[in-house]
């Protein structure tokens, strides 16, 4: 079966770059609120009194929804079912609800009051009643925040079709990496300064509400162009989504290497970013009111580097083995964390550095990839579904490392800030770390290989693929 995806042709320039910069700035605000939480992980301990099976609760609360409750895959259902301008006030309005909730449990007194699960009068586990709220206020942002970023995508997708769409793809994936640093350089100094590890909450909350005004923007000027579209000559409806497409798309070998590569590699860098504050004044023994400016480094150079890899992408193509060199970086950078006798600060910031080139390396290829091997029609729920089982590996595996620092890496005691505080040893998290990378090679070689066997384009260049006004994507 083909699908011919034509050209739009009543989008200027000028209102293209326009539309990107709504949706992106959107984006940003989500994603700084997706990470503000984790530079405070000493200070939660510190004041709190929560510990690192806490956090890693925390943190794993992220995809609880999208998980178990397949909240995600709904998404983008919806999202191809009523479109981009639907699906983008929804997920804002889930951002907002689930920071509200989450801002609620970390500022309300609770007297250290536990909530405690058990089935037939047997007790399951217990869990501090402040940890459980601020976890379920996460997961419902964590539907917002993921149901956003395929949004987004599909919003790009919509606007840049054959016009520079690894750029522009690279462009959006930039402005999330902006939140990310935004919240890695900013949180833990103004939760110090105010005494109040929900004060960084509440900032990313009245920014997340600028990012709804301005997604509404977009919605007005992606209606009108919808209107405009309609009624140039010779325009034909796409064809609608149908529940029988999420056959088509699991039949496909390439979006299943591309799916597993994803959650190898994503499961490798993001729940890293949950503990990197702490590594760097652990082991590279870093002042704490600097620490989180190193890890920040990271998206930083995605800033630059996404859309630059994102343009090589569209003029010399080599997708895939765009993804693949990106992760053998991986590999690369937490096996040389794991050393335990490279503990100079400088070594940190070039291998956050390296760690910053492979997360620009892989997203640049890997979403515009997405575009050649499934139909526009079926692109929200593809992302979904890549997104959805990249969440298992967000959820849990901040949870595995935090079990694993708790019950195996305890080396003793350390003060900081004059406060006595566990000391943990590294080297494990970051060799399973490295184990994620050299996986993510594997699936990345045979993504190679098939496409060298179906002849999606990968390894061809996103401009010449995309000439006239059509690009044919093949479905079995």
């Amino acid at each position: 079966m083909k699908e011919i995806i034509r050209k739009k042709m009543a989008a200027s320039p000028v209102l293209r770059w326009t539309v990107l910069g709504l949706v992106s700035f959107t984006m940003l605000t989500g994603y700084v609120i997706a990470d503000v939480m984790a530079p405070l992980k000493t200070l939660l301990e510190q004041q709190l009194g929560w510990d690192s099976s806490d956090y890693g609760l925390f943190t794993s609360g992220y995809g609880w929804l999208n998980i178990f409750l397949l909240m995600l895959i709904f998404g983008g259902m919806i999202l191809d079912k009523k479109g981009v301008r639907y699906a983008g006030v929804l997920s804002v309005g889930l951002m907002i609800g689930g920071t509200l909730l989450k801002y609620w449990a970390i500022t309300a007194d609770l007297g250290g009051a536990v909530s405690s699960f058990s089935i037939g009068g047997h007790s399951l586990f217990s869990v501090k009643s402040q940890v459980l709220y601020a976890t379920l206020g996460f997961a419902v942002f964590g539907v917002g925040v993921e149901m956003i970023g395929i949004t987004a995508n599909k919003a790009v997708v919509k606007w840049f079709r054959g016009r520079s769409l690894a750029l522009a793809l690279g462009i959006n994936v930039a402005a999330g990496r902006i939140g990310t640093a935004i919240a890695m350089f900013g949180s833990l100094p103004l939760a110090r300064m105010t005494g109040n590890p929900g004060a960084p909450l509440a900032v990313c909350l009245l920014l997340l509400c600028i990012g709804l005004l301005s997604f509404l923007v977009f919605c007005v000027l992606d209606r009108r162009e919808d209107r405009e579209t309609e009624t140039l000559p010779g325009t034909e409806k796409e064809e609608e989504f149908k529940l029988s497409d999420i056959v088509k798309i699991a039949k496909i070998k390439a979006f299943w290497y591309i799916t597993i590569l994803c959650v190898l590699f994503y499961s490798a860098v993001f729940p890293f970013l949950k503990y990197a504050t702490e590594l760097m004044i652990q082991k590279f023994h870093v002042s704490p009111g600097f620490a989180g400016a190193i890890p920040a480094l990271l998206p930083f150079g995605n800033i630059l580097l996404t859309p630059l890899f994102g343009s090589i992408y569209d003029r010399r193509g080599h997708g895939a083995t765009i993804m693949l060199i990106g992760s053998a970086l991986l590999v690369c950078v937490y096996t040389l964390f794991a050393i335990p006798a490279l503990t100079a600060n400088w070594m940190a910031v070039v291998l956050v550095l390296v760690l910053g080139a492979a997360l620009s390396l892989v997203p640049s290829a890997m979403w515009p990839s997405v575009t050649k091997i499934v139909p526009y029609r079926m692109l929200g729920t593809s992302y979904s579904m890549i997104f959805w089982i990249q969440n298992w590996g967000l959820a849990f595996v901040p949870l595995l490392i935090g079990v694993v620092l708790k019950n195996h890496c305890i080396a003793g005691t350390v003060v900081i800030d004059g406060v006595v505080s566990t000391r943990y040893d590294y080297t494990l998290p970051m060799l399973i770390f490295a184990g994620f990378g050299a996986l993510s090679i594997v699936f990345a070689l045979l993504l190679r290989r098939e496409d060298a066997r179906k002849g999606y384009g990968l390894e061809k260049p996103n401009d010449e693929l995309q000439t006239n006004s059509t690009t044919k994507t093949q479905i079995p």
